[in-house]
């Protein structure tokens, strides 16, 4: 599919329904009108799947043929992937699902929103959109899906790239321990969330959202924030239904994976950000060295959780080079694992 680019930017301006295209191509002075139109475009283009889970919110953007999957973080949905797709929909058919209690996703009554619960449920959005296997392109506890994914449904799976995530040796992270917590009590999402929703500086902060998971202080943009918590919450049932998302990342669900990611022969490749308070280094060295098909790891030198969504590009160009190496080469046999880039970003 041929995107559409928009020629002039005003800013304040939104045009509602214009494809976006790269931020590089605007430069950086237009940052936040380009998430005006990303939001505007997303809103207009999201796209709901009836599943036994409830309806599942997505975007799939794209040229037709194979599909990458992108599996966003907490409290984040697709929208996380934005600027990532612009990249890669010339290249792939790009999906971006909203997980189970999450984004836009309207979960069924009683449902386990878990992380096996979420499995199974990409499981039924790919049954229902009649996919048969994806490159997956996960952040967050959305890696910990892409890894369960990767020894359950080996099959519907061509190639993983994983980001700053959950790694069976630091899941889930002491940093996540008080968001659990205050889950438990109820009151996570009227006391972290709801006040960063209300004050778009504060949730920049560096106590905010923004100073814990971004390392540039003018992230995440105005249009972010409202795109990832207004839904969370939109009503009482809403909230409960994220401090459970969040209480159920409390058990370990990679205990007793290793030796499945050992064994896999997934080409996986792994791009880490080193400033990240959340999860440490640590886990990205493990994972490149646990993967059996291991294309080694890219190092994001000032890189924090959510880095892929202020480097777009250095997402694209990691997908790319993977998926070059998983179509060439789908044993991962015919080529030595790349050794690790530092990237000064």
């Amino acid at each position: 599919m041929n995107r559409r680019h928009f020629i002039q930017v005003t800013t304040g301006a939104l045009v509602a329904g214009v494809l976006a295209g790269p931020a590089s191509a605007l430069g950086q002075a237009n940052t936040i009108t380009l998430d005006a139109l990303h939001a505007a475009k997303y809103r207009k283009r999201r796209r709901f799947v009836k599943t036994s889970f409830g309806d599942i919110a997505y975007l799939d953007e794209g040229r037709a043929g194979r599909v990458a999957l992108f599996l966003h973080g907490f409290p984040l949905n697709g929208f996380q992937w934005r600027g990532v797709i612009d990249r890669l929909s010339m290249y792939r058919r790009c999906i971006a699902p909203d997980f189970l209690a999450m984004g836009h996703s309207r979960v069924a009554e009683g449902q386990d929103v878990g992380p096996d619960a979420q499995v199974a449920m990409l499981i039924a959005l790919l049954d229902a959109l009649s996919i048969d296997a994806v490159d997956l392109v996960a952040n967050d506890s959305g890696g910990a899906i892409a890894q369960l994914l990767v020894v359950r449904h080996p099959e519907r799976v061509r190639s993983v790239l994983l980001t700053n995530c959950d790694s069976e040796i630091d899941s889930p992270p002491a940093a996540l321990r008080p968001v659990i917590e205050l889950s438990k009590q109820g009151k996570f999402a009227d006391e972290w969330l709801a006040p960063w929703l209300a004050d778009k500086n504060r949730a920049r902060s560096a106590t905010g959202l923004g100073g814990m998971c971004f390392s540039d202080p003018a992230q995440p943009t105005d249009e972010a924030i409202d795109m990832y918590l207004a839904p969370l919450l939109a009503s009482p049932r809403r909230k409960a239904l994220v401090h459970r998302y969040a209480i159920a990342l409390e058990r370990n669900a990679l205990a007793g994976i290793e030796a499945d990611l050992k064994r896999s022969t997934i080409p996986a490749r792994i791009a880490w950000g080193m400033k990240d308070d959340i999860f440490a280094p640590a886990g990205g060295d493990y994972l490149a060295r646990t993967f059996g098909a291991s294309r080694g790891i890219a190092r994001i030198a000032q890189g924090k959780l959510f880095w892929p969504e202020e480097h777009p590009d250095i997402v694209a160009r990691e997908a790319i080079a993977l998926w070059n190496v998983s179509l060439l080469c789908p044993d991962a046999q015919c080529a030595s694992p790349r050794t690790g880039d530092q990237l000064s970003v």
